[in-house]
C-alpha cells in the first residue's frame, strides 16, 4: 500500500501541504537533537520515547493534511522505532544514520511536491522498501540492514560503517534532564522566532541557519555539542531586540554611533545564556560569533586561537545568510553561488577548516535540487 502511494505520487492540497511543511520544519530540530543525543545515549528511554512521540506526531499531521507522501515515508520508520521502544531492536550509529536520512529525504519529498518538481532523484521506492525490510530486521543484522538501505538510497555507505568519529556529549546542558533541556531551547526558539517576525526578509532564518550548522557539524563529525549549537543558533541575534529597530533594520549605510550600538549585540544575548545553568558554551558561541581569526571582528578582537570552534561555524553560516538575502533577487541558484563564493574568498575572515565542511553541505543541497 505505502509503495503504491509513493509510485502514484498524488499532489495533495495545496494550503494543507503547506501546514504540513510547516509543521514539518518545527518538528525536525527537536529530532535531530534525539539523534545526537541518543548516539551518547543510546539506552535512554526518555530520549527513545521522545523521538518515537515526535515522528509520530508527524505520521499524524500528514495524515491530517492528506499528505499521503509524508505517511508512507514515515510509517515503516515509526514500526521501526516502536521496535527499539519495547527493546527487541538497539539504538544504533547505523539506525540513527537512518533517521536522519529519512528525515532528509522526507523534507526534500515534500518541498520538491510543493514546487512542483520531480521526486525521481530522491529514490523513495528504495528507502520504504528498506525501511520496511528493517522494520523486520533481528538485532543480529539490524546495522547490515541499514548500511544496506543507506547505500540504495545515496550510493554511499554510512558515515558509521565508515567507523567517523561520533561526538561526546558530556556536557553541562547534556547532563540535565531532557525536559529541562527542551523548555530552554523551546524558550530560546520561541524569542528567536520573535527576532525573525521583526521584518519579511527574516522569515524562517533562525530554522535556515540552524538546518545548514547542525549538518556542517555532522559532516565535520561532531566536534561541537548539537544541543549547545542548537542555542547559540537561537540566540545568537537575540541581542539586536535590544537595540532601535531604526538601526539593525536599517537598509543604508550605518553611522559610526549606529554601527558602536550594533557592535555590542553579542554581548546581550551570551550575557542571558551565561546566567542560565548549563549553558555556558552556548553563551561563548554567541559572544564571538563576530570575532574573526585575523583578530579584526568584535566585541573582544580575538585571534584565530582565543575563537571556540562553535563561534566559527555560526561565524560562517551566518554570513552565508546574510549574502543570500542580500543578492535574493537574483533567484535561489545565483544566490548560492554568489553567497559561496563571498565566503570563500574571505580567508581573512573565516576558519578555513570549516570551510571546507561547509562547501561540502551546500554541494550536498545544490545536488539534491
Amino acid at each position: 500500500m505505502h509503495r503504491q502511494t509513493i509510485a502514484a505520487q498524488v499532489i495533495p492540497d495545496g494550503d494543507a501541504l503547506q501546514e504540513f511543511i510547516d509543521a514539518l520544519r518545527d518538528y525536525v530540530p527537536s529530532m535531530e537533537r534525539n539523534i545526537a543525543q541518543l548516539r551518547s545515549s543510546p539506552d535512554n528511554k526518555e530520549l527513545i520515547n521522545s523521538l518515537f512521540r515526535t515522528l509520530h506526531n508527524v505520521k499524524g499531521d500528514a495524515a491530517m493534511c492528506r499528505v499521503d507522501l509524508a505517511v508512507a515515508i514515515v510509517h515503516p520508520l515509526e514500526t521501526v522505532l516502536d521496535r527499539v521502544r519495547h527493546g527487541s531492536l538497539p539504538f544504533t550509529d547505523q539506525l540513527a544514520d537512518v533517521v536522519l536520512l529519512t528525515i532528509d529525504r522526507l523534507e526534500l519529498a515534500v518541498a520538491s511536491v510543493s514546487s512542483g518538481e520531480e521526486l525521481d532523484g530522491l529514490a523513495l521506492l528504495p528507502l520504504v522498501n528498506g525501511l520496511e525490510r528493517l522494520a523486520l530486521a533481528g538485532p543480529a543484522n539490524l546495522d547490515d540492514s541499514a548500511a544496506q538501505l543507506i547505500e540504495a538510497v545515496t550510493g554511499f555507505r554510512s558515515a558509521s560503517a565508515l567507523s567517523v568519529r561520533i561526538v561526546d556529549l558530556a556536557s553541562p546542558a547534556s547532563a540535565r534532564s531532557t525536559a529541562q533541556t527542551d523548555d530552554d531551547l523551546f524558550f530560546f526558539r520561541t524569542l528567536a522566532d520573535r527576532l525573525d517576525a521583526r521584518s519579511p526578509r527574516f522569515q524562517g532564518r533562525t530554522m535556515r541557519v540552524l538546518r545548514l550548522a547542525l549538518e556542517t557539524n555532522q559532516i565535520a563529525g561532531y566536534p561541537i555539542d548539537p544541543v549547545q549549537l542548537e542555542a547559540a543558533v537561537c540566540m545568537h541575534d537575540v541581542g539586536m531586540m535590544f537595540l532601535a529597530e531604526s538601526t539593525w533594520l536599517k537598509a543604508g549605510a550605518l553611522t559610526r554611533a549606529e554601527k558602536a550600538g550594533l557592535r555590542a549585540h553579542p554581548t546581550y544575548a551570551a550575557g542571558l545564556l551565561a546566567r542560565m545553568p548549563g549553558w555556558s558554551e552556548a553563551a561563548e558561541m554567541v559572544a564571538q560569533h563576530h570575532e574573526m581569526p585575523d583578530g579584526k571582528g568584535y566585541p573582544a578582537a580575538l585571534a584565530a586561537a582565543g575563537i571556540c570552534p562553535g563561534a566559527k561555524l555560526l561565524s560562517i553560516i551566518d554570513a552565508f545568510d546574510a549574502i543570500m538575502l542580500r543578492h535574493g533577487e537574483h533567484g535561489r541558484n545565483r544566490s548560492i553561488l554568489r553567497a559561496i563564493a563571498e565566503i570563500n574568498a574571505c580567508d581573512k575572515q573565516f576558519a578555513p577548516q570549516w570551510i571546507e565542511c561547509f562547501n561540502r553541505v551546500i554541494r550536498r543541497s545544490v545536488e539534491a535540487r
